[in-house]
């Protein structure tokens, strides 16, 4: 089920008695209800970004829960999939932080290939039911992987944004590791997210890290603007 790159550091989580219970409770809501991403992209933020390749972190909550949307990357949706509210403020930000014009899709693929680990908290959800999935197990294999990566040697950027995400920051070791905090760019904080500048905080601390900054720019894909 995990790509090879994440076996060695998170294949006994999947032998545990809480994976298999939520093992099973998700194939019992594949049966009686819709579920998404599709099963075969639940560990697709783990597939894009491999355990060496992590540079930042960006964590999410659960999955988009409508059609089409969450396709295994916290905050990203699939080409033709109008842009959420969220990502539409992030992308404001990353214009007013660092210039770049906002795209015309919302496929956050590019940020991945570069090293920024999309992880949502929780990794399935009923359609139409936000945080449906939540307390089932999720959250542990989730913390697992946190503690993963901070247990690297290489340093990392972790990035936090809201109360929700803030509460894992005791699972990161912040004497190796920088932490980008912030309030969360949904609609509800999104007076408070923008003008917090992450993503040129997220770049000055790959510098002194050692790491190349990530290009945050998407590349539009000839879609109508979401």
């Amino acid at each position: 089920m995990l790509p090879d790159s994440w076996e060695t550091a998170l294949g006994e989580e999947l032998d545990k008695p809480y994976f298999q219970q939520l093992t099973a409770f998700v194939e019992a809501e594949r049966r009686e209800h819709r579920v998404f991403p599709p099963h075969d992209q639940v560990f697709a933020a783990l597939d894009a970004t491999s355990f060496d390749r992590v540079k930042v972190l960006i964590l999410g909550q659960d999955p988009y829960h409508g059609e089409g949307q969450g396709h295994g990357l916290c905050f990203s949706v699939r080409p033709g999939v109008k842009t959420p509210p969220s990502l539409r403020n992030i992308f404001r930000e990353l214009r007013d932080d660092l210039g770049y014009p906002v795209p015309d899709n919302g496929y956050l693929m590019p940020w991945a290939a570069q090293g920024v680990l999309l992880l949502n908290a929780v990794l399935t959800v009923r359609e139409g039911e936000a945080n449906s999935h939540k307390g089932k197990g999720w959250e542990k294999f989730t913390d697992a992987v946190i503690r993963a990566v901070s247990a690297r040697t290489d340093p990392a950027v972790f990035v936090l944004w809201g109360n929700y995400a803030r509460k894992k920051l005791p699972l990161i070791d912040t004497t190796r590791h920088t932490v980008v905090e912030g309030a969360h760019p949904s609609p509800l904080s999104a007076k408070l997210f923008l003008g917090s500048r992450p993503f040129s905080r997220i770049d000055e601390a790959l510098k002194a890290q050692g790491h190349d900054p990530i290009d945050w720019r998407i590349p539009d894909l000839g879609e109508r603007a979401a």
